[in-house]
């Protein structure tokens, strides 16, 4: 017999699986225990995923609201698919639907009043419903894998099982109170259509209570809805479905919800660290490579102009000193030749003038060819000419200078983690002052760019980084229970950010933003990287 999930003691419809004996049963249950055992699962949950995604599971109780009295009938568990949409199973508030008197509850998980919900649509035949919330009550969503984790990779049932309750002393009424729902790991055991439907095999254990709670993977990313288990009451190894994705998206996009799909593969942070670690190290030693090839370009460059600066300086000091003494030459037979007319009887004054001027302006220029041949010490300028030549040619980047920058930004799949947020190319504007698009300041503390988000409409952290040197934008998201958002939000309330440009406006944001920055975990649930690049033509 397969056995709801719900706390109704109702089965939810007949297994065709019967073993032949208990000891068979026993056997297989032992036998599938120990290839759980041997085989290593994909990746492990991370429990700040499972945390985060938890804020968002609530408990869904069935209400009996006759005679003005609520009376708690029975209790099930549901999942935020938006802010005021809840998926659960329809076996889960099927007796709602019957019976106008019964009406349905929504206690959230981090705190907070409960509120009421109707039903918007219920699907019998893959045990599918989906609830509104119609109170105040808003409920950050919960995402969806995009693909199943392997055979024997690790899941996590969360929800509300009532044995559990009981085991605590809680009677009925103590399940109006919010309370963090229960987190079980386990397996994937392998997906199989059973009863018409979708459904995934698993060994994360579910009770009465659980039904309609999601199965997440070590990401926190729903993979499945659970609904039901396996009898066992031949003592066998325990065995439980949940609704697959294949189902629960068509049935949501069916009622115009379209929910967070994330496809990329679950990686823990430790694994992305690593990696970037890695990726940093090679870097490096490609940076140091690329440095000791230039160091021996440029080491090549300086012989090579060193070499040909002493074959120009000293092949023009030896023409400048042959030029000299030709000139000089010149001068001697000038002088010759004035001597002459001097002694001649009938002297010619004018030519006498002539000849000796050419005479003296002859042995001025060779005195100026010889004292203006070049020094030793001009071949050092040459070759500091030589080394420069290049370097400062027009449009050349010179490191570490700032200027305005019209980017486009897009993901690195490679260098990010993400498993919750919607992710598209960033348009990003730049100026060497921090501001961003021309109305958000960036604060510059510790050698780096940086601007504190804690929005109002989500129960979400971010802290944007920028490198503009290397043009990588960078987004870690912290997922916060309520009262750490509470929290932030308070502390964020204390300071207004600086208008874009404003004088000191990037170290005066630095200095505020610390207060926030020193309330959040050691470590991010998100690491969204960008690489940016100039952005193109028309695309504004």
């Amino acid at each position: 017999m397969q056995v709801c999930a719900n706390a109704h003691p109702a089965p939810c419809g007949q297994s065709d699986w019967r073993p032949e004996s208990a000891t068979m049963q026993r056997f297989l249950g032992i036998f599938a225990a120990f290839l759980t055992l041997m085989t290593p699962s994909a990746a492990s949950a991370d429990p700040a995923d499972i945390d985060a995604a938890a804020r968002g599971v609530v408990r869904v109780v069935i209400i009996d609201a006759a005679d003005d009295e609520l009376v708690p009938i029975s209790h099930g568990t549901g999942f935020a698919v938006s802010a005021k949409m809840v998926v659960t199973n329809a076996h889960v508030v099927r007796d709602a639907l019957r019976d106008e008197n019964l009406r349905i509850g929504i206690v959230p998980s981090g705190g907070g009043e409960a509120v009421y919900g109707n039903i918007v649509e219920m699907s019998g035949r893959n045990d599918l419903a989906l609830i509104r919330i119609t109170g105040d009550l808003r409920l950050p969503p919960l995402a969806i894998a995009g693909g199943l984790p392997p055979d024997n990779g690790q899941v996590v049932s969360v929800g509300y099982p009532m044995n559990v309750d009981r085991a605590q002393g809680l009677d009925f009424s103590d399940i109006f109170r919010s309370q963090p729902p229960v987190k079980s790991p386990g397996f994937i055991s392998g997906a199989r259509p059973s009863r018409q439907f979708d459904t995934i095999l698993h060994t994360a254990p579910i009770a009465r209570g659980n039904s309609g709670g999601p199965l997440l993977d070590p990401c926190g990313r729903v993979v499945g809805v659970n609904s039901f288990g396996a009898d066992n009451t031949g003592g066998g190894a325990e065995f439980f479905f949940a609704v697959s994705t294949r189902e629960l998206l068509p049935f949501l996009r069916a009622n115009a919800i379209e929910p967070r799909v994330i496809g990329s593969a679950c990686r823990s942070m430790a694994d992305l660290d690593e990696a970037e670690r890695e990726r940093l190290q090679r870097e490096q030693m490609d940076a140091r490579a690329d440095l000791e090839q230039r160091s021996e370009a440029q080491r090549a460059k300086r012989e090579r102009a060193l070499l040909e600066a002493q074959q120009g300086v000293i092949l023009e000091r030896e023409d400048r000193v042959f030029l000299a003494f030709i000139l000089l030459l010149v001068a001697f037979g000038l002088g010759q030749w004035a001597l002459k007319l001097w002694h001649e009887e009938e002297r010619d004054e004018r030519k006498l003038r002539i000849v000796g001027g050419a005479t003296a302006l002859v042995v001025l220029v060779a005195i100026a060819a010889y004292l203006t041949r070049p020094g030793l010490d001009e071949i050092d300028r040459r070759v500091a000419a030589a080394m420069q030549e290049g370097e400062d040619e027009p449009g050349a980047a010179t490191p570490g200078e700032q200027s305005d920058l019209a980017l486009l930004c897009t993901l690195v799949p490679e260098r990010s983690r993400i498993t919750s947020a919607r992710v598209e190319d960033l348009k990003f504007d730049w100026t060497p002052d921090g501001c961003v698009n021309e109305r958000t300041q960036y604060g510059f503390a510790g050698g780096t760019w940086s601007r504190l988000f804690v929005p109002n409409d989500e129960d979400a952290v971010s802290v944007n980084s920028f490198d503009p040197d290397r043009r990588i934008f960078r987004t870690e998201r912290y997922l916060l229970p309520r009262g750490a958002m509470g929290e932030a939000r308070e502390a964020r309330s204390k300071y207004q950010a600086p208008k874009c440009g404003a004088p000191g406006a990037s170290t005066k944001l630095g200095e505020l933003q610390s207060e926030v920055l020193g309330q959040l975990p050691n470590q991010a649930n998100e690491r969204l990287v960008y690489e940016c690049g100039p952005r193109p033509a028309g695309s504004d």
